[in-house]
């Protein structure tokens, strides 16, 4: 299905060592190649002399020299390893700021962002173990957790853990968003109906039923209330066809121990997977009350654990959220306009929205596309919370590069807009913007 297919292979992609911009080119796994599995590797090197970081409000401007190391080594679809970090040294900013930037190395946390991807273990095996960042991460069927960044605050650098597994009828996916820290964990449990009543069926999880939590501590990455959330689902898949799949679903959740906090839900969704075009769409209608709200752990959750958008304010665990109804849609497309093994893409789109019933509008996604023969890339993503109301929440970033002297060296330059949380639990505008040179052997 969608959620379970996409979600771990989307990690695993990672490992090509591929940059945000790169991951339209990520490499086929030998499996699908009908390769022996080899050793591969990739070894990259970025610089970065002129890196600006502003805070807006806080009277700071800050500017280093960024050197960034990746050191890939995969052997076919089962191992993998992605080691590196930006290391930025500093150039001009406050007096006592240090040669390092602080924030980035200031708790046992941050060190995890040495560890770009560790996989063993495959989406197609009975077991796998990924760790690395989450960028758009969804827990199966994705009603508590969904399209979640754990970097979103720029000053909070950690490691996440990604475990699945299966065993007869039932299929277990585990995360935690911080392995060296007491953050966000959560699991969802998946039952094979028909493998139960009728025995192993010809295609797995074609009706399951499924129980997920998930329990943020608020105790690395700055302090936060906790917060513990639990839904119930059930998934049957009405019409296959060759490369097609469609699917209905239905669900209920809420916050254990608060019977006035709940949610329901019910939609539909499909997936197409052809030689050249990739296609995941889905549809859901939804009703929250008592301040529970379906994908609470989502792309804006690592900011809005300290201020949520809107204007009330507050940790999100703790904001008033109307009792009403809403429509959530989410497209992901992947084209290839021309064969490359299939997983590379000339294109990559992923969006999510979701409208409700009293004036709210959230909508996030992110472009990543190739031309001129692969030549250059630009990336964009966007996000935007609680449009239509006061103290909405507008994010951007964008990146290009130019690959050149036969695709080893390349040009490349990043900005956009971030925000920063303080001390006193607020949340402080601010900005990033770099350029610079890459060198790599990925071609």
């Amino acid at each position: 299905m969608h959620e379970r297919r996409s979600c771990l292979a989307a990690l695993l992609l990672l490992l090509s060592g591929a940059s945000r911009a790169d991951e339209v080119e990520a490499p086929a796994l030998p499996e699908e190649l009908g390769e022996e599995a080899r050793w591969t590797n990739l070894l990259r090197v970025e610089a970065m002399p002129w890196a600006l970081m502003t805070r807006g409000g806080a009277g700071t401007e800050e500017g280093f020299l960024q050197i960034e190391p990746t050191f890939v080594f995969e052997y076919g679809a089962e191992f993998g390893v992605n080691l590196g970090a930006p290391v930025r040294l500093r150039l001009w900013g406050p007096d006592g700021g240090g040669v390092f930037r602080r924030e980035d190395w200031d708790s046992l946390s941050d060190w995890g962002q040495l560890v770009r991807s560790l996989k063993l273990g495959s989406d197609n095996a009975p077991w796998a173990l990924w760790f690395g960042e989450l960028e758009s991460y969804t827990l199966l069927t994705g009603h508590l957790v969904r399209r979640y960044a754990h970097r979103a605050n720029p000053d909070y650098h950690p490691v996440a853990g990604v475990v699945t597994g299966s065993l007869g009828p039932v299929y277990v996916e585990a995360f935690s968003s911080d392995m060296l820290g007491a953050r966000l964990m959560g699991g969802e449990v998946e039952l094979d109906v028909e493998h139960v009543l009728f025995g192993k069926p010809e295609q797995r999880s074609r009706y399951t039923l499924s129980v997920s939590a998930a329990h943020d501590w608020g105790r690395a990455g700055g302090r936060a209330p906790p917060v513990t959330l639990a839904h119930l689902d059930a998934v049957a898949v009405f019409w296959v066809r060759p490369a097609f799949e469609a699917h209905a679903f239905a669900g209920w959740g809420g916050k254990p121990g608060d019977s006035d906090a709940w949610g329901v839900v019910a939609g539909l969704g499909m997936e197409s997977i052809t030689q050249t075009v990739d296609l995941w769409l889905r549809l859901e209608a939804r009703r929250q009350h008592g301040g529970f709200r379906q994908g609470f752990f989502g792309v804006d959750y690592e900011l809005a654990r300290f201020q949520a958008a809107g204007p009330d304010g507050g940790p999100l665990a703790d904001a008033p959220f109307p009792h009403g109804y809403s429509v959530f849609g989410e497209a992901e497309v992947g084209w290839d306009a021309v064969q490359y093994g299939g997983l590379r893409k000339h294109l990559k789109l992923s969006l999510g929205a979701e409208a409700f019933s009293w004036g709210r509008v959230d909508v996030d996604g992110r472009v990543a596309v190739q031309l001129f023969e692969r030549a250059l890339d630009l990336s964009l993503k966007g996000l935007v919370v609680g449009a239509g109301k006061p103290g909405a929440r507008y994010l951007g970033a964008a990146e290009v590069r130019w690959r050149f002297l036969g695709g080893k060296l390349y040009a490349m330059g990043t900005g956009g807009t971030l925000l920063f949380p303080t001390s006193a639990g607020t949340l402080r505008p601010g900005a990033f913007a770099s350029v610079g040179l890459g060198v790599d052997n990925a071609r």
